[in-house]
Order: C-alpha cells, then sequence, then structure tokens
C-alpha cells in the first residue's frame, strides 16, 4: 500500500534547504525540496528508504517505517567551502575566516583513558603545547598552552577556555559531551575576547540534538593500567657494600658493616632484622584499573530538539592498601551529566536551555600521595620491614615509614560537584532584513568541594635491636599512638559565576558579495570568596567582506576592562585586521580543480590583553603592613606593636598587551590532502611585575609594582590532514601536527650588577635553565701536597668554594674570572623545563568491517637538571640515612675507574655540595616519543545489527602509552620531578564496545 511522506529538510542551523533532492533508493523516483525545504512524495511501502542528497551536504538515508512526517537536518561536507566553523563569539563559513583556527574531531579527545581532556592535547592540535606531570587520579591534567610561553609571570600564561561561550574548565567535562573543539591563536581570531585574548582561546561546544528520531548512543570501556616507568633501586647489600666502600675512602679504618652481617641481609636470613625492602614496591600495585561509560541520546523534531549524556569514569590508583583496614583504597568516581534543549517556541524565536554539571568522589590516604613518594624515594631499604609480622608498625625516630603513613594513618574522603547552566533566546529578525538576528544569553555556574578526614597516629616502635632467647624481637615504643580514627570536616568555599551576553549577527549575500557583522555587550562576574568579585564588562564587534569566495578582508574589536584597574584605567581597545585571498577559485584555476583543491593565502594584525596579574591584587591601592613594631631604649628593649608603610599604590597600571602577528597557507590537493602553515610573532608589553631596580635611597619599603616586563614569542605551527577511499572497501587516513614556540625576555629590570654578565636572565627565554658549567672531573694532576700534607688544588686552578674537592670531584668553568666557583658562575643552558616543541602525527585505517588507528605523541627542547642541591640524590650524601640509590649506581668514577664519562662524580660518605649543584654534568634532555594510542575495531555486519533492532555495535581494543622512546631512561622524562619520585603516568590496556539504535 502506497504512503505519502512528507516533511521540511533544514540545515544545522535550522535554515530551510532549496533543491534538495530526495529518492526512494533503487528507483528513479524522487522529488525536491520547495522554497520553504518542503517536500511531498509517494513511497510504495514502509520499508522504503528515503535517500537525501544536496551539494555541499553529506547523503542521508531513512527508513520510512511508520513515519508518515519525516524532518532532516543535513551535514555539511568537511572538505566544502560552506563548511561553518566556530570563530570568536559566532560561527563562520570556512571559506571566509582569516583568523589562525585549529580544530579536532571530538573522537580524538576520547582516545586516551584518563580522566583529563587535557591530556588529549599534545599533538593532536597544531599550536598547543601540552604536558602531562603527573599520572595522580584527579590531578592528572596536563598544563597547556596556546603557541608556548609569552610571559615570566604566573598568572599570564594559560588560555581563556569557553565552554558554551562561558568561562569554564576543560577538565570538569567529560570527552563525550564535545561536539565541536577549537582553538583560536592569533589576534584575528581572539581580539574580540579583549584582556582575556592575549594567551589564546579554546572554544568548546557541547552536544545538541537534530531533527530526526532518537538516537542513542551506549559506550563502555574497561581499562588495565601499570605505570609507564618507575625509578629501579638497589637492594640492602649493595646499598651496604656501597656505604663501607664510602666510608673507608673518608679514612675511617674498619668498615661500618661486616660481611657476616651483609651476608645476612643478601641471604633474606631474617627479613624482620635484616629487611631488604623496595619502598616503590612497597606503597605502589602492579596493575590497576580505569572504567569508562557514556550514555548520549539525541533527536528532535521542528519544535524542539535535545542532546542528553551522562558520562562515568571511575579509576583504581596504584597505591597500596591494607586488607586489615577496610578504608576503601585509592579512587575516584566522577560522573557527569548535561542536557542541552533547543525550542522553537515561535517560527523565528529559538529558545535553549543547558543544564550540566559532574560530581567526582574521591577515596585517598590521609597522607599527601606527594609525601609518600617522596618518602619511598628517601628511606633506604634496610632501615626496617614494611611492618612486622605481629602487625606492629617500625620507623626510625623522626622519620616516615612510607607504607604505614600510607595505610595505617587513616584516610579521606572527598566529594567536588559544579552546576553549570545556560539560558538563551534567539530572534531571527529576517522581516526587518534577511539574515539579521538577534541573540541573548545567561548562566550561572557554581563549584563546590569538601571532605572528611579521619586520621589517626598508630603507636610506632624503633627498628628491633635482636631477639631473646626465646626467638622474639626485641623491640622498643617509639611513640605511643591511638587505635581510634578522629574526624574533622573540611570544605572550601568553591566558586560562583554569573554571566551575561547580548548580541546582534548579520550575515547576507548579494551576488558575489558576502557580508558579516557581529556586535555584542557581555559582563562577567565571578566570586571564589576574596574580598571583592572579580569583574569584568566590555563590548565586540566584528565586521567581515568576502567577494566571489576569494577576496577576504575582516576587522574586529574588543573593548572591555576589568575592576582590577583604577578608574580611567579600566577599559582598553583592541583591534585586530585580517586578510585572506583563496587563489584556488579563480577561474583560471578551475582546470587545476582536481589537483589544487584550496590554495588560500591569509594575514592577520591585532592587539589582545591579558590582566590576569599574579603577586597583588588592586595594585593601585598602598596597603598598611602590621607585622612589625617600633624598639627604643639604650637596648632596645622596648617595643610596642606598630603600622606602617606596605604596599605603594600605583594608579597607572593596567593589563598586559600583546600584539600578534601571523602569516598562514592552507593547500589542499587532490580533494584528499590538507596542509596548513602559520608563521606567528608575538610582542607582549606591559608585563605586571615588581621592580627589581630601584635603589634603597628611594624610599620604599616594598619595591612598587609596575607594567615594565617585555618578552618576544614567535615559532610556527603546521597541520597536515590526508584521507582517501580506495574503493569501496579500504579508507587510509594519515595526520600529523608540529608546533614550534620560543621566546625571549627583552626587559625584567635587572639590577645593573647582573645586566651585562652571564646571570643575566634578559635575552633569555622564561623559566630558562642556569647552572654552572662542568669541565669534567678532576684528575690527580690537578692536585698537589702541601706542606700539612694536604691535598690541595694547584693555584692556577679556580677555587671551589662549595666543600673541599678531591680527583673525581665535578670542575667548574670560571666564567666571571674572579678565580673561585661561587654560583656568580652560573650562565644560561638554553633550555627550559616545558617544551619548546610537540608533534604528533598517526594514521587509521578502515577495511571492510575492521578499523586500525595508531598515534604517536612527542616533544622537543625539553630539559631539566636532576638530583638538586639537596643532594639526597647522590649516593651516600646522607650516610646512608636517606635516600635510595638507582641502579646505575656502579657507573661512577673510582680511583680504579677514573673515567671522565661516568653517570656520577666520586661519591662520598657524607654531603658533597660541590658535586650537587646544577651544572651542565646533570642537565639532561627529556625529549621523547610516545604511542600514545594505537586501537584495532571491529564493526558488526548491518544484517546482523539489523536483526537484532540495533544501528550498530562495534568492539575494540586499545593501548595507550605503551611504548616510549627517549634519551632519558631513568624514569619517565614527562614527569615534574628530579628524582624520579613522583605518581607515575599510566600505560594501559583496554577494551570496549559502542552500540547505537
Amino acid at each position: 500500500m502506497k504512503i505519502i511522506i512528507n516533511g521540511i529538510v533544514r540545515d544545522a542551523q535550522q535554515e530551510p534547504l532549496i533543491g534538495v533532492n530526495i529518492r526512494i533508493k533503487g528507483t528513479g523516483d524522487g522529488t525536491i525540496s520547495d522554497l520553504n525545504g518542503q517536500y511531498f512524495l509517494e513511497v510504495p511501502n514502509k520499508q522504503a528508504i528515503l535517500e537525501f542528497s544536496y551539494v555541499g551536504y553529506e547523503t542521508q538515508e531513512i527508513v520510512v517505517g511508520n513515519q508518515i512526517n519525516i524532518n532532516v537536518n543535513l551535514k555539511e561536507e568537511s572538505n566544502s567551502l560552506d563548511e561553518v566553523v566556530v570563530v570568536g563569539y559566532g560561527n563562520q563559513k570556512k571559506v571566509s575566516v582569516v583568523g589562525s583556527i585549529t580544530s579536532v574531531r571530538p573522537e580524538a579527545l576520547q582516545q586516551g583513558t584518563t580522566r583529563a581532556v587535557s591530556n588529549n592535547l599534545a599533538g593532536q592540535l597544531a599550536g598547543v603545547i601540552a604536558v602531562q606531570r603527573s599520572g595522580e587520579p584527579g590531578a592528572d591534567g596536563s598544563n597547556f598552552w596556546i603557541r608556548g610561553i609569552s610571559s615570566f609571570q604566573g598568572a599570564g600564561r594559560d588560555p581563556l577556555v569557553l565552554v558554551d561561550g562561558i568561562e569554564r574548565t576543560l577538565d570538569d567535562l567529560s570527552a563525550a559531551e564535545i561536539e565541536s573543539f577549537s582553538v583560536l591563536k592569533d589576534a584575528a581570531a581572539s581580539a574580540v575576547y579583549g584582556v582575556r585574548g592575549a594567551n589564546g582561546v579554546i572554544i568548546v561546544k557541547t552536544k545538541r540534538g537534530q531533527m530526526g528520531k532518537p538516537q542513542v548512543n551506549f559506550h563502555l570501556e574497561q581499562g588495565f593500567t601499570q605505570p609507564v616507568q618507575l625509578p629501579e633501586y638497589i637492594g640492602s647489600a649493595e646499598y651496604l657494600d656501597l656505604m663501607n666502600e664510602l666510608y673507608l675512602d673518608a679514612g675511617n679504618p674498619n668498615p661500618l658493616y661486616t660481611a657476616e652481617t651483609i651476608d645476612k641481609y643478601r641471604n633474606n636470613a631474617d627479613p624482620e632484622l635484616y629487611p631488604n625492602v623496595n619502598w616503590l614496591d612497597a606503597v605502589s600495585k602492579n596493575v590497576a584499573s580505569n572504567t569508562r561509560g557514556d550514555l548520549t541520546i539525541t533527536g528532535g523534531s521542528d519544535i524542539l530538539r535535545y542532546a542528553l549524556v551522562a558520562s562515568y569514569y571511575g579509576e583504581r590508583g596504584i597505591m597500596e592498601s591494607d586488607p586489615n583496614q577496610n578504608w576503601g583504597g585509592m579512587k575516584l568516581n566522577k560522573y557527569n551529566v548535561r542536557s542541552n534543549v533547543d525550542i522553537n517556541i515561535t517560527k523565528s524565536t529559538i529558545v535553549g536551555v543547558s543544564i550540566g554539571g559532574y560530581l567526582q568522589e574521591t577515596n585517598n590516604p590521609s597522607t599527601s600521595i606527594s609525601d609518600i613518594w617522596n618518602w619511598a624515594f628517601e628511606t633506604p631499604p634496610f632501615q626496617h620491614p614494611i611492618q612486622y609480622s605481629d602487625n606492629r608498625n617500625v620507623r626510625v625516630t623522626e622519620r616516615h615509614n612510607p607504607w604505614t603513613e600510607l595505610t595505617q594513618h587513616g584516610y579521606s574522603k572527598g566529594t567536588a560537584s559544579k552546576i553549570e547552566s545556560l539560558f538563551s533566546v534567539e530572534q531571527d529578525l529576517s522581516f526587518l532584513t534577511k539574515g539579521l538576528k538577534i541573540k541573548a544569553l545567561f548562566s550561572f555556574d557554581r563549584y563546590a568541594n569538601s571532605w572528611v578526614k579521619r586520621t589517626r597516629t598508630p603507636t610506632y616502635y624503633n627498628p628491633a635491636t635482636g631477639r631473646d632467647e626465646n626467638g622474639d624481637l626485641i623491640l622498643s615504643v617509639g611513640t605511643d599512638g591511638q587505635d581510634f580514627l578522629d574526624t574533622s570536616k573540611e570544605s572550601e568555599w568553591g566558586n560562583k559565576a554569573t554571566y551575561f551576553e547580548a548580541n546582534l549577527n548579520y550575515e547576507r549575500t548579494f551576488g558575489k558579495h558576502a557580508i558579516g557583522a557581529m556586535f555584542l555587550y557581555n559582563q562577567r562576574d565571578y566570586s571564589d570568596g576574596d574580598v571583592v568579585p572579580y569583574r569584568r564588562m566590555g563590548i565586540a564587534g566584528r565586521g567581515s567582506y568576502t567577494y566571489d569566495n576569494r577576496y577576504i578582508a575582516e576587522v574586529n574589536f574588543g573593548y572591555n576592562g576589568s575592576e582590577n584597574f583604577t578608574k580611567g584605567h579600566r577599559f582598553g581597545f583592541f583591534p585586530s585586521v585580517a586578510v585572506g585571498y583563496l587563489l584556488s577559485e579563480e577561474k583560471f584555476m578551475e582546470q587545476l580543480k582536481n589537483t589544487f583543491s584550496k590554495i588560500k593565502f591569509r594575514a592577520s594584525w591585532g592587539l589582545t590583553g591579558n590582566d590576569q596579574l599574579s603577586g597583588r591584587r588592586f595594585a593601585f591601592l598602598p596597603t598598611i603592613d602590621t607585622d612589625g613594631s617600633y624598639k627604643w631604649g639604650i637596648n632596645n628593649d622596648y617595643n610596642r606593636a606598630s603600622r606602617f608603610e606596605g604596599e605603594y599604590g600605583v594608579e597607572n597600571l593596567t593589563w598586559e598587551t600583546v600584539e600578534k602577528l601571523n602569516v598562514g597557507l592552507e593547500l589542499g590537493l587532490w580533494n584528499a590532502l590538507e596542509l596548513q602553515i602559520d608563521w606567528f610573532k608575538e610582542q607582549r608589553r606591559n608585563i605586571f611585575m615588581q621592580r627589581r631596580n630601584i635603589p634603597s635611597a628611594a624610599g620604599f619599603r616594598k619595591a612598587p609594582w609596575a607594567n615594565f616586563g617585555k618578552v618576544n614569542n614567535g615559532g610556527v605551527d603546521v597541520s597536515l590532514n590526508y584521507n582517501k577511499n580506495f574503493g569501496k572497501d579500504l579508507y587510509i587516513g594519515v595526520r600529523g601536527t608540529f608546533t614550534y614556540a620560543h621566546n625571549e625576555i627583552i626587559e625584567q629590570d635587572e639590577t645593573p650588577g647582573v645586566l651585562g654578565t652571564n646571570r643575566q636572565r634578559t635575552g633569555h627565554s622564561v623559566d630558562e635553565l642556569f647552572g654552572l658549567v662542568a669541565e669534567g672531573l678532576f684528575t690527580e694532576d690537578d692536585f698537589i701536597t702541601n706542606e700539612q700534607g694536604e691535598l690541595v688544588l694547584k693555584e692556577d686552578i679556580p677555587a671551589h668554594t662549595f666543600n673541599n674537592v678531591r680527583p673525581g670531584d665535578i670542575r667548574y668553568k670560571d666564567v666571571d674570572g674572579d678565580g673561585a666557583i661561587t654560583t656568580k658562575d652560573e650562565v644560561a643552558m638554553g633550555g627550559t623545563v616545558n617544551p619548546e616543541i610537540v608533534y604528533g602525527f598517526g594514521a587509521n585505517a578502515r577495511y571492510k568491517n575492521f578499523d586500525f588507528n595508531i598515534f604517536f605523541q612527542g616533544n622537543g627542547r625539553t630539559y631539566r637538571f636532576i638530583g638538586g642541591v639537596a643532594g639526597n640524590f647522590l649516593p651516600g650524601a646522607s650516610q646512608g640515612t636517606i635516600g635510595n640509590i638507582l641502579t646505575n649506581y656502579n657507573d661512577r668514577w673510582t680511583p680504579e675507574n677514573p673515567t671522565q664519562d661516568a653517570f656520577y662524580p666520586r661519591l662520598s660518605y657524607g654531603p658533597n655540595t660541590n658535586n650537587s649543584q646544577n651544572s651542565t654534568w646533570w642537565y639532561r634532555n627529556m625529549s621523547m616519543l610516545r604511542m600514545k594510542d594505537v586501537e584495532i575495531g571491529y564493526t558488526f555486519p548491518q544484517t546482523w545489527v539489523n536483526k537484532a533492532g540495533l544501528s550498530n555495535i562495534r568492539l575494540y581494543v586499545k593501548g595507550s602509552n605503551l611504548l616510549t622512546f627517549s634519551g632519558f631512561d631513568l624514569w619517565d622524562p614527562e614527569l615534574d620531578t628530579q628524582t624520579g619520585a613522583k605518581y607515575p603516568i599510566m600505560k594501559s590496556i583496554s577494551v570496549g564496545f559502542d552500540i547505537n539504535f
């Protein structure tokens, strides 16, 4: 029986599409949509499949079933010039975009198995430099910057993150919530954000509904995790042998430990009296796990569209727990929910309502995880066992037992939650003039965090001195403890933010002329419990013109301000201008269209600002200090509390300003390959800082603040994508990104005594490492014996002032030529801890029902001093009381092996401050390449799936961080540690499935 079908075809912006082809698949019957996007079509039966096709849009197929009214939203093709991309405060057609903008598919942000979305940015997005410094659950998010760092003050580095247009935190999101992810890098893209655009902008849009029947996706993934790499330490016998060697080398006549004693440690004769503990193994498990689940429901009609996303992420950490203490171990559970609803209350009025947020619950030991890792590094393997067999706890007086601190001191349960709301109204004003729209939105966000601590200090015994005649351990109580747990409730004020925005948009095409304009007002109020809220307000505008899809010009501006500055200095104007040229759209290029699918040149210049100032808020106001006293009397023995001048108020302080220049090329070849190259240069001025070069005679008790610093930053970012279908069964895609950003301090007000010397920071990179220059190790030829029989350096060798040196110690260069080695001989090392290069490359392929994906991510020009000036890193420096020893300890200078290529210089029994100085000897390149993800999947045949009433089933196996390649191999080079004592980044194997219905 024939059925009459009708409906409306629209685009993603709910605009009717005229002339859409609607065909009954497998036949020649069909129709086209009219001026209102409406169509009518007679189909033979319910099994008929309608095929909707339109130039520049993806073809869509729908089974008729029991429907008689079928409304459709067509999606634009990704390689079409009419593709819409996200820009500041709106959307633009890709052809008219002249700003430097990088986007990434949301699927790429779901590749990793960690909680934090930021851990999947590095290498995926050209222009983004990101590093993960810890793997600790709940604190494992990456540090990330857009085009590197261009300020030496701490608050002026992080990019602005906008979620659905509202300033929010990236790692609060679940990756399943994300519909689009874009990075605005140059002034043309970010000038409209004014005093918040200096560090670039990340724009995230969450999923919204589309017209059509409900579509449901369920995703579940189970992972099993292990540390990427942990330091390896020697055992008790080797440790004590080395202590004996160093003790004798220090001139002592007899060894500390007898061979018989050491053999008892080596042979495991009595583990409670002669323990051999690997403390990293003691406090950590070999395998942990994580679980991720997402449920997404989208659909709607021409009246109402909805998207509902619910996500769960659970992680069990690698920290050990005591089965005798039912405290839950280390775990994290996070629940995300988001509901986005759009309602057409009239044909021209759309109301949007969004409610989202998360609840995160953590269970941790009551002791800091960082402290536990540090103590595991500090506690030697022979000092005492983990715990005595009768469950008595042990430690050396005033030291820590890492395992007991982890498992016996109690636990902490934390709850963090956030609610995010957004209400918007959009009115089409086409009845006034076509292409004109007005929109207003309001949001309210609230974050809270609280926790309960249940703690105790258990009874500790001193290490056993032996066994009595009954074989029992001879013990003495070190400190008395308690059996019960104390309870304390803690909470922080959290934060809340309100935001209001109203904007007017106009887009119109007149033949070959396309015009776009935007004008906007916004204001934000943010409070974190500080004395007064943080407030901003301003206006922004954009005007664009495109001629014949070839010539493009655009101007942007932001005029906004902050309460952080005094009246008359609160508002600033931030303009930008950009131009573009599509050579590929010229008529003479038409015959080469199959080769050069796109050739686009673009350039931009503009100003942006930063009002995030670290060190002092409201620096235009003077302060009064009360932490001193007046003293008088013959011996100053009379005093009274006093008040006196504190910070000096500087009225003309203002924001930092960044001048940005960008030149870019976009090249498309064979409708398969896309290459984008951007060269950029940034000049940041008026950096907020405390003056350093003001004489004390000026009378300031504390140096005043000023907009004085200057930093230049520049580099290049590149992205390459190749996608090609080979027949109907095979698809191959290749992708890669490269980002390089280098900065230079132009001015930071250094003192005259430093300027012009090897110690000046001006002219070097922000946070560049400084240290001594090691010229090798001293040899016996560098010394003579004086009249007192002491070994001293020859007269022509600079004095090394840190401690008396001997052959095998590090010899340093006298850079300043004063005849003595001091910290004044430090020079720039040429590198920073944060990388200047981040890159990524990978490939994905699909053959019939199988798919494969692999992605590598790396970084370069990243360095670190290992060890640290504390000295515990050097074996023997603490005389065996503190510090584990890495298994490479034999790679060292000794009188029998006086090599200059050793890892360790001469080791000593006791501190050697000369050898522990930051220098080129301990300067290491931390560059690395990591296999970030590898995945293989299988999609069930459609005939099988349809029988189950589903539309798609896919199973997959995935590995994350499985391989790491680096010239540094003692611990994971990406970790933020000088000794390896840090919760490790995790590698994982996971299995999962996706079901659509």
